[in-house]
């Protein structure tokens, strides 16, 4: 290895190892972001019954996961910037530990949404700093990193789809302990984020063994322009993307708390319906990695959009018109269609040239789009539970898939916030 100037041994293995173990804990807490949402969804009638949940209730239930992140992901810029973002992503982990050991057995529907809640405060400030944390650390990797810890989200989520009804049946076949254990994983991302609770400076080694003049320079010129805050609502990139984003969560939460829903009600059996709801939040393994670097080298995102689109909409049109004959196929649309969310958050670390720039859209992206998202899920439970059937909730998630391709195409402008909120 060649030397560097001034640069002790010691320096150098503590920074890379300091590296290795930042990927690891962003792998790790992004393997967190889904799996107490989908573990739910898998389970959703057994709950519901296990609870006394009307259809409606059980609406407004899957429609707490973006209310939580509409309000507590807004707060995570500031308690970044008052803690460091380790300490937050940290204490986000162990919140997710806390609410998904207690909520089985907190005792009726209010114990049960508090304790989701806490879970969901946990992942709404890891939501909103891991686009910061990658822009901030890795600024020369925006693309792959994203890919990387999108990757693990989407693994996360597949794997509570597909594994928590023969986790429950090995358990027992108990929903309370079938959806505690995915409390371990949480507990075990805790660890690699304890030696950045106090750690708020970004290592130079990180994009590179040694920073180079320019890079410095770089630096130095990012410095000021990183402390006034950005007029954030004069931007309609800004406004776009949230938008966007609001509409991509609203497909992504009625996906993971009805989907297994829709086929049992077709005749599928529980655990085949688990399967095919991991299939949907499987395909964004690959498909999560791939897109955010395909996103960054190109200067317009927008006919990444419409391939989505389209998908979910051909999705949607077979699981009304087939919903058995057709059901791995539309599961492999619409999980296509979902990986809007990986695209949805390299937009973001493309539309701000700073590290503040990207926490103040991430932040208004975020909570903006999940407010945006919140009544989707629990309208489709008023209109599955006034229907009787899927008919009108399958219509309302494609009427809302055009709109998602418009306001998408409008965030992919080769643009930039700070531009537009200084006009």
């Amino acid at each position: 290895m060649r030397e560097v100037p001034g640069e002790a041994p010691a320096t150098r293995a503590w920074t890379t190892w300091t590296t290795r173990l930042l990927i690891l804990g962003i792998v790790l807490a992004a393997v967190n972001l889904r799996p107490a949402i989908t573990s739910l969804g898998a389970l959703l009638e057994e709950v519901r019954d296990g609870l006394g949940m009307s259809g409606s209730i059980a609406g407004l239930l899957t429609s707490v996961p973006p209310l939580c992140f509409a309000v507590f992901g807004v707060t995570a810029p500031r308690l970044a910037r008052r803690f460091g973002p380790g300490a937050v992503v940290c204490a986000g982990m162990v919140a997710i530990t806390a609410g998904l050991l207690i909520r089985p057995y907190a005792g009726g529907t209010g114990g049960f949404l508090a304790a989701t809640a806490l879970a969901l405060m946990g992942i709404a400030v890891s939501n909103v700093l891991m686009p910061v944390i990658v822009k901030r650390y890795f600024p020369d990797r925006v693309g792959s990193m994203t890919g990387l810890y999108s990757m693990a989200l989407a693994v996360g989520t597949s794997v509570a789809a597909a594994a928590t009804v023969p986790v429950t049946n090995a358990l027992g076949g108990h929903w309370q302990p079938g959806l505690a254990v995915w409390a371990v994983l949480p507990a075990l991302a805790v660890v690699p984020w304890i030696p950045f609770v106090r750690n708020r400076e970004a290592p130079t080694s990180t994009a590179s063994s040694a920073p180079s003049p320019r890079r410095e320079s770089e630096q130095a010129a990012e410095k000021p322009a990183e402390q006034p805050p950005l007029r954030i609502t004069r931007s309609r990139t800004a406004w776009a993307l949230a938008v966007f984003f609001g509409l991509q969560a609203t497909a992504a939460y009625i996906t993971m708390g009805w989907m297994a829903q829709i086929f049992r009600d077709s005749g599928v059996s529980a655990g085949t319906a688990g399967l095919l709801l991991a299939v949907i939040m499987v395909m964004g393994v690959p498909l999560a990695f791939v897109i955010p670097r395909v996103a960054t080298r190109l200067p317009h995102q927008g006919p990444i959009v419409l391939v989505l689109g389209v998908c979910g909409l051909a999705g949607y049109a077979g699981l009304y018109f087939a919903p058995v004959g057709g059901a791995w196929a539309w599961a492999l649309l619409l999980g296509v269609s979902n990986c809007a969310f990986p695209l949805a958050l390299t937009m973001v670390g493309m539309r701000a040239r700073t590290g503040a720039g990207v926490a103040q859209l991430s932040a208004f992206a975020q909570s903006t789009g999940y407010l945006i998202s919140i009544p989707g899920p629990l309208l489709v439970g008023v209109l599955y539970q006034h229907s009787g059937g899927w008919g009108l909730p399958i219509a309302l998630m494609s009427a809302l898939m055009v709109p998602q391709i418009v306001v998408g195409v409008m965030a992919g402008r080769d643009r930039t916030v700070e531009d537009e909120a200084a006009r």
